[in-house]
């Protein structure tokens, strides 16, 4: 199992957050990253009405899955799919996801 590199001191001064990034690209977790941001995106643009309702969300190869305990709101959702791959992208401020099932 590969462990965390610990990034080789750095010749010119950086930010700390250039220097996170640096550190999230080499150990290969933006997708963990990504994941944690699609729920707090989920939340946020759907607001707790649809949050109430939702039991998971994940992301994996771009398809965010989410499950649901009421098939009304599955069917509602279903016919704003789009629009709501919009949103979400629109709140991550990059294209994560591209389609969306729900459970």
């Amino acid at each position: 199992m590969k462990k965390f590199e610990i990034h080789k001191r750095l010749r010119e001064e950086s930010s700390v957050q250039d220097i996170l990034k640096i550190i999230i690209k080499e150990n290969n977790l933006e997708g963990g990253i990504d994941n944690l941001d699609v729920r707090a995106a989920w939340r946020s643009v759907l607001g707790p009405g649809v949050s109430n309702y939702t039991n998971e969300v994940f992301l994996k190869r771009g398809v965010l899955y989410v499950a649901l305990a009421s098939p009304i709101v599955r069917e509602e959702l279903s016919y704003g799919k789009s629009r709501i791959i919009a949103l979400l992208n629109d709140s991550l401020n990059k294209e994560v996801v591209q389609d969306i099932i729900f459970r």
